[in-house]
């Protein structure tokens, strides 16, 4: 396995740049199926448990979004100290990395698991409906698994930065498959299971109820499902570090929270976590803001939404395959090449989104109906948004790329601020303004999403030319690493 790194700094660098994202691509569409499957079982329960994952996701995504900014952190050391070649420092950065997220789990784990009562009710359930009851504990479920979804995540940042995207997919593959073997048995048990109905087992199924007189564990059956198919993968990727069998090699004196390394974990990770949440909370504000446009504006941006997730996936693959380019050849002082590789993933994604934008324009009706036909006023309404947004597609595609090149020379504030514009100055005021003074109704609210795409883009880019984000983070490896001479 630990043959399975791509060579990013010498030879070649088209290819193994999308060798690099292309897994990174596939994960993400696992990660959809993953999500895919939960709704499906837990839908077989009825409208009251749908509506209690509906409270909850928010609460977990933000979680994730938090995890996923300190990741961030792990992947820029891992691929600069790797890039300048210093071994021993890759070793200690991913110690240090998982100690601090593991100590950060913890605290998530407790605070959230008290506190989820309070923020169910505050994301708008009502306190003794069987929707908030449902909710709680499924939320409070996969905060106490949360140690084992930040491991997780980790491992997946801290391989990629060291350049190999293959085995984060494969644990990937076996998380979901997990899951997917899971969910119907812990949602739904040996009662009415619509599996055991579909493969005409009736008879067994009816045996095993019998004598189990197990029925599931309803909603919170599809947490644990989770919690454990993550732990899974956790738990293996732990073990493969630990042995060295990755490339990335720890030992128990690498665990050992540094102030110093801490503070750097902090200053790369935090502005990531505060991008990623802010950008969350942009989403849910502008949901409202559509909302007054009416319910079918608001079924018709969830579509979008949908779309979205999947017409990106080639963008968000390419970035972060780029912030490990970036990364490491930044590590090795290669600034030119380090450019080159950010040229070349943005030529990538614009050909590729341009394209899908010309298609979602030319069949935006089709599109959208396929997600709700017969209901023609919504597809109307997202036909339109396909129409406005679609041309933009290119532009929101090489503004990830860019975001990418700033997180892998460690700038995260920088990819931070470009990110909180892009929501909060350039999409947000426009879209009130549009939508409530000028009275274009959802129309302007898919204008201004439009103009925030280009804009952040030309902004993002702009400042990638002045070139001022090409330095590394790591520091002069004459000092010895903490834990050396133990």
């Amino acid at each position: 396995m630990s043959e399975r790194d791509v060579d990013v700094v010498d030879g070649d660098l088209f290819k193994p740049l999308v060798v690099l994202s292309l897994p990174i691509v596939l994960s993400q569409m696992l990660q959809i199926g993953y999500n895919l499957a939960d709704t499906f079982w837990v839908g077989r329960l009825g409208q009251e448990a749908v509506s209690a994952l509906s409270y909850s996701w928010p609460l977990v995504f933000l979680m994730i979004s938090v995890a996923g900014g300190f990741t961030v952190a792990g992947t820029v050391l891992v691929a600069q100290h790797k890039g300048a070649g210093n071994d021993e420092r890759v070793n200690y950065a991913a110690g240090q990395t998982i100690a601090f997220v593991g100590v950060l789990a913890v605290f998530f784990s407790v605070l959230g698991y008290v506190l989820t009562p309070t923020l169910v009710s505050l994301v708008g359930a009502t306190p003794g409906s069987a929707e908030y009851v449902l909710s709680v504990e499924y939320t409070r479920t996969i905060f106490i698994g949360v140690v084992f979804m930040f491991g997780f995540f980790i491992f997946q940042a801290l391989l990629r930065g060291w350049g190999d995207t293959r085995t984060p997919l494969y644990l990937m593959a076996l998380g979901v498959a997990l899951n997917v073997v899971l969910d119907p048995f812990l949602i739904l048990g040996f009662q009415e299971n619509v599996l055991f109905t579909a493969l005409g087992l009736d008879g067994l199924q009816s045996w095993l109820y019998t004598q189990t007189g197990f029925a599931g564990f309803g909603v919170q059956g599809a947490a644990i499902a989770t919690v454990f198919s993550r732990g899974a993968g956790a738990v293996l990727g732990l073990v493969w570090l630990f042995s060295g069998s990755v490339g990335i090699h720890l030992s128990l004196s690498d665990l050992r929270l540094d102030p110093e390394m801490v503070k750097q974990i902090v200053s790369l990770g935090a502005p990531s976590s505060v991008e990623q949440s802010t950008r969350a909370l942009g989403i849910t504000v502008l949901t409202a803001l559509v909302a007054l446009a009416g319910d079918d504006a608001v079924a018709a941006l969830g579509i979008g939404n949908r779309i979205n997730s999947l017409v990106f996936l080639p963008a968000l693959g390419l970035a972060r395959g780029t912030e490990t380019v970036v990364g490491q050849n930044l590590g090795r002082d290669q600034v030119d090449r380090a450019k080159r590789a950010v040229g070349y993933s943005s030529g990538m994604v614009a050909g590729v989104l341009a394209l899908v934008g010309v298609v979602a324009y030319v069949f935006a009706e089709p599109i959208t109906a396929i997600f709700i036909p017969g209901a023609p006023d919504v597809i109307a309404i997202g036909a339109d948004y396909l129409r406005i947004i679609g041309p933009t597609f290119l532009f929101i595609g090489v503004f990830q790329v860019v975001q990418g090149a700033f997180r892998g020379s460690g700038s995260t504030r920088l990819a931070m601020v470009f990110a909180i514009l892009s929501l909060w100055a350039f999409r947000l005021p426009p879209a009130y303004l549009l939508l409530v003074v000028a009275d274009m109704g959802a129309t302007g609210v898919w204008y201004a999403i439009a103009l925030s795409n280009v804009l952040a883009m030309v902004a993002a880019t702009l400042w990638f030319l002045r070139g001022t984000w090409t330095e590394n983070v790591i520091e002069d490896e004459s000092n010895p690493v903490p834990g050396d001479d133990d």
